[in-house]
């Protein structure tokens, strides 16, 4: 509670020192903000690398396999709900279409650019080829989650596989060790974290209100947060109620890493809050919380989908498609889909939906009118992807016995 009571009083302080409009204060928040973003982009790949590693070669894959199954039930069970939340709000608000001279003179400009970038990037089946690795230290170095993961998880059943032995067990205390080294860099880090929050707070405060935010998509907005709010607030504790967990409480302790995913926008930078919390805090098990965590980082998106499903649906209907329950049905599949495969990482459903709306000829300039306000919508949908990855791993513990 304390540690909880510090974070939102440094909240409220950095919304107040980015509204004062300081050009050299914004700078300095601006600066320290992205020194903890990278901090913690940089303890994310080990976390993840060695969470998996560590719960395979420990617990073999018989016990590991009935882990994951149980989360990628749990996976998809919440990420189609948030998918289907969003395509029930897009059919009762209805948002309508955009006049064509907005879209043309506000947009392109926007999104040309931002298309321009998503095709300096590999092709989708180049990303889907670039997953599997060709050596060990490329992922690394590119923080190719995915690829890490193949590379964890081959590594981690073959310990599991070995006959126990003395360089067995060598290998696993190392890698064991490296870890408990980690959480140990993670903990410090933690402890500085205040004056984190204070800079992404600033951050924020200083773009609303330079105007950042805009009104002239108000129910596509409403749509987009509604659905992220419902899930949030309503779906995802029935879920936890369905499953004999107290979600006020699973949500109280949880909140360090809810609070620190809303700042940073990237699940994949805020796993290290989220495992200490939920180990520490939320009491999860320890073999299951670095398992289910760093996996659910990387599939479990709540967000991503409704994020998807919505805006492909806006942009389809200003380029004069017929939104029916077909089209509906046949995009909250594709969502769904699109989000389990997704980076955690800043603005990655954004840009998934732009390669999914240019790959159907849609009009991309409607995403150039979204981009200004992406960044709050980015910040929920995190905060929410971290809670759904946190009501997944609270779920598995009470599974797991």
């Amino acid at each position: 509670m304390k540690k909880t009571i510090i974070w939102i009083a440094a909240l409220v302080v950095g919304a107040i020192l980015g509204l004062l409009g300081i050009a050299w204060l914004n700078e300095v928040m601006n600066f320290v903000a992205t020194i903890y973003t990278r901090l913690f982009q940089l303890l994310a790949v080990p976390t993840i690398v060695l969470a998996v590693v560590t719960t395979f070669a420990t617990f073999g894959s018989n016990g590991s396999g009935r882990i994951f199954r149980h989360t990628l039930s749990y996976t998809l069970l919440t990420t189609f709900a948030a998918a289907a939340v969003g395509a029930v709000l897009y059919i009762l608000v209805a948002p309508g279409n955009l006049p064509i001279e907005v879209i043309t003179a506000e947009g392109d400009a926007v999104a040309n650019s931002t298309f321009h970038t998503l095709h300096a990037q590999p092709s989708y089946l180049d990303h889907i080829i670039s997953i599997i690795p060709n050596n060990i230290i490329k992922p690394l170095f590119d923080g190719n989650v995915l690829s890490l993961l193949l590379l964890a998880f081959a590594i981690g059943i073959g310990l599991s596989k070995l006959p126990d032995s003395e360089n067995k067990a060598v290998v696993t205390k190392g890698l064991q060790g490296l870890q408990e080294l980690l959480f140990l860099l993670i903990r410090w880090l933690i402890w500085t974290l205040p004056l984190g929050i204070v800079a992404f707070a600033a951050q924020l405060s200083a773009q609303v209100s330079a105007g950042v935010v805009a009104d002239s998509i108000g129910k596509y907005v409403l749509v987009v947060l509604g659905g992220n709010v419902i899930q949030f607030f309503v779906v995802l504790p029935l879920f936890l109620i369905i499953r004999g967990l107290n979600p006020i409480h699973v949500l109280g302790k949880m909140m360090p890493a809810v609070l620190m995913a809303l700042f940073t926008k990237s699940s994949a930078a805020t796993l290290p809050v989220t495992m200490d919390t939920a180990e520490n805090r939320l009491g999860i098990k320890k073999h299951i919380a670095r398992f289910v965590l760093p996996i659910c980082t990387t599939i479990n998106m709540n967000g991503c989908a409704a994020f998807i499903l919505v805006t492909s649906l806006f942009v389809m209907q200003q380029g004069g498609d017929s939104i029916t329950f077909d089209t509906i049905f046949l995009w909250t599949l594709i969502s769904v889909i699109s989000a389990v495969g997704n980076a955690g990482v800043p603005m990655g459903c954004y840009f998934l939906t732009l390669s999914l709306m240019s790959g159907i000829g849609a009009p991309i300039a409607v995403l150039g009118i979204i981009l200004p306000i992406y960044t709050i919508i980015d910040m929920v949908e995190t905060a929410e992807n971290v809670w759904s990855d946190s009501c997944v791993a609270a779920m598995v513990d009470k599974d797991i016995q």
